[in-house]
This record gives C-alpha cells, sequence and structure tokens, in this order.
C-alpha cells in the first residue's frame, strides 16, 4: 500500500493561523477570522458562568456582550507574566465584574421603586478574586475542548485528523492506527503534534503534556 503524502508536507488546508502567531495574537491585531473563534469558544463559556451566578438567559446574553466589549479594549495589554496566568483566568475576571455590575444596577433600578430582592441578592455575590485565575469548571472542560477541536478540524486532511483523533481521543493504539491509514511511526507523531500545536494556538493555552485532557 503506498504511503503517499504520509507526511502531510505542505498539504494541510490553508489556515489564518500560522505556527508562530496565536489566536489571541491575531484578535490583537484586529483579524475578523480570529475574533470569529475567539468568541465561539469562549462566549459559550462566559454565558456558562453567567448562568451559574444565576443570571436570566436574557440577562446572561447581555452579559456576555459586555465581557466582550471589554475584551475588545482590554485584549492589547493582556499578557502572562507568571505561569499561572490564562486567558481563560482573565476573561473569568472580567465575567465576574461585569455580573457584580449587572446587579448593581439591578439594585439600583429596583431602589428607585422600594424594592429590596436584588439588593439582597447582590450582597451574595462574592468579590471576585484578585489573583486572576480561573475556577476549574470541570464539568464545562470537555464541551470547550470539543467546541476547540470543532473550530481546528477544518484545516487537516482527513488522515492526518483520523491519526490525531484515533490515538489521542479515543485513544487507540498508535501502532494499529498507523497500520490501518497507511503512516509511519514518525508520520504518526507529525500528524498529532501538528493537531496539537494548533489547538495550543487556538486555545491560548498549554495543553496537557499527557494529552489526557483532550479525550472526552
Amino acid at each position: 500500500m503506498s504511503h503517499r503524502n504520509e507526511e502531510s508536507n505542505g498539504s494541510e488546508r490553508p489556515s489564518p493561523l500560522s505556527t508562530s502567531r496565536s489566536l489571541l495574537g491575531l484578535a490583537r491585531e484586529g483579524d475578523a477570522t480570529a475574533w470569529d473563534r475567539l468568541s465561539t469558544l469562549y462566549a459559550p463559556l462566559v454565558f456558562h458562568w453567567c448562568r451559574l451566578r444565576g443570571l436570566r438567559e436574557a440577562d446572561a446574553a447581555d452579559v456576555v456582550q459586555d465581557v466582550f466589549q471589554a475584551v475588545a479594549t482590554h485584549l492589547g495589554p493582556f499578557r502572562k507574566h507568571d505561569a499561572g496566568d490564562t486567558f481563560r483566568g482573565w476573561l473569568r475576571t472580567i465575567t465576574e465584574n461585569k455580573i457584580r455590575d449587572h446587579f448593581r444596577r439591578s439594585a439600583h433600578e429596583a431602589e428607585a421603586v422600594g424594592g429590596t430582592e436584588l439588593q439582597h441578592r447582590l450582597a451574595q455575590v462574592p468579590a471576585p478574586s484578585g489573583s486572576g485565575s480561573a475556577p476549574s469548571d470541570e464539568d464545562w472542560d470537555g464541551e470547550f475542548l470539543r467546541r476547540a477541536l470543532d473550530v481546528v478540524r477544518p484545516d487537516f486532511e482527513e488522515r492526518t485528523w483520523q491519526a490525531f483523533w484515533r490515538t489521542v481521543v479515543d485513544g487507540q493504539p498508535p501502532v494499529e492506527v498507523a497500520v490501518e491509514l497507511a503512516m509511519s511511526a514518525g508520520a504518526m507523531r507529525v500528524a498529532k503534534c501538528r493537531v496539537l500545536k494548533r489547538l495550543r494556538q487556538v486555545i491560548g493555552e498549554d495543553l496537557s503534556a499527557d494529552d489526557a485532557d483532550v479525550r472526552r
């Protein structure tokens, strides 16, 4: 069986994400595709955080808009200074601030007509952490990574994607997959590394070295 193009040299679909420019870097430059991917990945997560705080769907949607307006304004200066700094943690801090702003506005509106329920709810909202680190939200992590995988999927040939998916996500033995896909061990490693590298670019954070976080 032929091993034609097994290394996929230069054959992957063109992507707006080069090997040296991350999704966040392109978004800072105002790249429309990068912003679209950023919102596709993170808007549902921000909405999830809002709902966890008890916001109604309509209010949560409004807060999501406020959050991404703030991201657009402040993404330029955002940098990772410490090992624990992540875009996701920074986004969580912005979200917490915007949720508190929402409750403050609602409380002021209620106060104008003598209401007290929203003021009580405001008092129950904890202050955001100053560290910028995000809670684990383990129940959301799998969905977030699946969304990231959907974003990068069109950038790869079918065989490259299958080599990655079947070994990393499905956990199949690389030797068996290599035989079925007519790829060498080296080509399998290249395929896996290319997809993981693209994921890192899209997510803007390092993935687990043992790949376990990518699995369903």
